[in-house]
């Protein structure tokens, strides 16, 4: 793996030397835009807006636009902006695994410990293990900031870069429904939830969609026609809720014996 961002964490007066890696990939098939009249490859080119010519990587700088004129920014100005921040993640507090909820994250990263670094990311790592915390750290990355959760994955620090309370929309623009549903259909739908609840297994959950879509395009380039299912989506009318509540715990006792 080919790490990212090279810098340190600090807790405390304790400085660790550190490398981040990506913690995860992108499953989705590598998909290339075609010109539907002849099959040929879309590319994109950078071009000036005003000449029309195309411009090289090594030509492109950043502007942020003021009165209608463009302040160039050079790479210094970016690092100047906070340099502790470009180069330390500094975690500031620590809260409890709880606390979060899970439409703050965003994408994790695997921490190494750089040489000289070990003794220290071992006792961060054990300690949180023990304490079942996670740290508060904020961080800039390639040119933005970032908020993060320093947590234990397996044997690993891991830093799991969230969101900024602004960056979550308010939920009362969705005109979400007020009623309660009755007593029974609570108290058997939570039966459900238990008879559903087990040991989470990260090996049994697979992408299956990819795999399918392969399928497709592997039929579609013999020259056959890949097999479809139909399925429609319908939502359970409010009479039948108790009824399918029913059947949902039967099926589930017939699978679970």
């Amino acid at each position: 793996m080919r790490s990212i961002w090279n810098g340190s964490i600090s807790f405390g007066l304790v400085s660790i030397p550190i490398k981040l890696f990506s913690g995860s990939e992108d499953r989705a098939l590598d998909l290339d835009m075609l010109d539907s009249h002849d099959g040929e490859r879309i590319r994109y080119k950078r071009v000036n807006e005003k000449t029309g010519a195309e411009v090289e990587w090594k030509d492109i700088v950043k502007g942020y636009k003021k009165d209608d004129k463009y302040i160039i920014l050079e790479k210094e100005d970016f690092e100047n902006a906070n340099m502790k921040k470009s180069k330390t993640i500094d975690i500031e507090q620590f809260i409890e695994e709880s606390e979060v909820a899970d439409v703050l994250f965003k994408k994790p990263y695997f921490v190494k410990p750089q040489k000289g670094g070990e003794k220290s990311y071992s006792l961060l790592r054990d300690t949180l293990k023990k304490t079942k915390k996670l740290g508060v750290a904020t961080f800039v990355m390639r040119q933005k900031e970032h908020l993060s959760l320093m947590g234990v994955y397996k044997d690993a620090l891991v830093l799991h870069v969230i969101r900024f309370e602004d960056e979550i929309r308010d939920t009362t623009e969705l005109e979400l429904p007020k009623e309660k549903p009755a007593k029974k259909e609570l108290e058997m739908a939570i039966s459900l939830v238990e008879q559903y609840t087990e040991k989470f297994n990260f090996g049994k959950f697979k992408d299956v969609y990819n795999k399918q879509l392969l399928k497709i395009i592997e039929s579609k380039g013999s020259g056959k026609k890949a097999k479809s299912e139909k399925f429609e989506s319908k939502a359970t009318p409010a009479k039948d809720l108790m009824a399918q509540l029913k059947a949902s715990l039967e099926k589930r006792k017939k699978t679970a014996s």
